[in-house]
């Protein structure tokens, strides 16, 4: 069992991380290189300004909200045909563990694994990791301002696993309490809330930020659907079959 898990975690990853790395490169990547160029822009001292002016107009986007660094002592891939290869490895591995995380849930919970039932699920997981998670923290543009990174994550890790449970307690448990439970589990995160940011600074045009964050909403619920189509798919297609020499064995 083990071995199957993880061949069809490979294949529909693989597979659905391809595919996911091909759209990414034709709808969020270009709204990223977008923004980039007014970042960079933004840090850029103005003509005839002195050069400790660039510090005040500039934004820490490596410091504010720790999602990347643009020093020069931290490493990342050059345009162009590095960027593209390292963005893809990065796509299908995530996509790899999202499969194998949809096939352990379906597993213990005792569901049977099939296209339909994956596909349900899945639609599940983008309401826990991209729905319930983008209400507090949408997806953001290079240049953004942001909280901690630390505490943004503990807190979206806590709303997926909170939304994740909360669906299966109003679809899969009867009990009134397991219900009443379930709805307030949905509405504590938010309740909290996650950590804000000190400024609400950002270097994009709202525009282009507001575009980013519906695109990348779509692309991952797109990425989830096509995540449970393959694994649903590739568990049917590993299904043990009967041995050559049992099916010859005289009856």
């Amino acid at each position: 069992m083990f071995a199957r898990v993880f061949r069809v975690g490979l294949m529909a990853g693989l597979a659905a991380g391809l595919a996911m790395a091909a759209l990414q490169h034709f709808t969020t990547t270009p709204l990223i290189q977008a923004a980039e160029l007014y970042e960079h822009a933004a840090t850029q001292p103005a003509i005839g300004s002195p050069p400790i002016a660039s510090a005040a107009i500039g934004h820490d986007h490596g410091a504010a909200s720790g999602a990347h660094d643009h020093g020069g002592s931290v490493w990342s891939p050059a345009d162009g045909l590095e960027r593209t290869l390292s963005t893809t490895l990065a796509t299908v591995l995530t996509a790899i563990g999202y499969s194998l995380v949809l096939i352990a849930a379906m597993l213990a919970a005792g569901e049977k694994i099939n296209p339909r039932a994956s596909l349900a699920w899945a639609a599940g997981a983008y309401a826990a990791t991209g729905l319930a998670t983008g209400l507090g923290l949408p997806p953001e543009l290079p240049g953004s301002a942001a909280a901690d990174l630390v505490g943004r994550q503990l807190w979206w890790v806590a709303t997926a696993a909170a939304t994740g449970t909360a669906l299966f307690g109003l679809i899969r448990i009867d009990a009134l309490g397991a219900k009443i439970g379930s709805v307030i589990l949905l509405i504590v995160p938010h309740v909290i809330g996650p950590p804000t940011a000190p400024a609400p600074e950002s270097t994009a045009p709202a525009e282009l930020a507001a575009h980013f964050a519906s695109t990348s909403l779509a692309v991952h619920a797109a990425f989830w659907l096509m995540i449970g189509a393959a694994v649903g798919m590739a568990w049917q297609r590993t299904a043990s079959r009967p041995s050559r020499a049992t099916a010859r064995a005289p009856a």
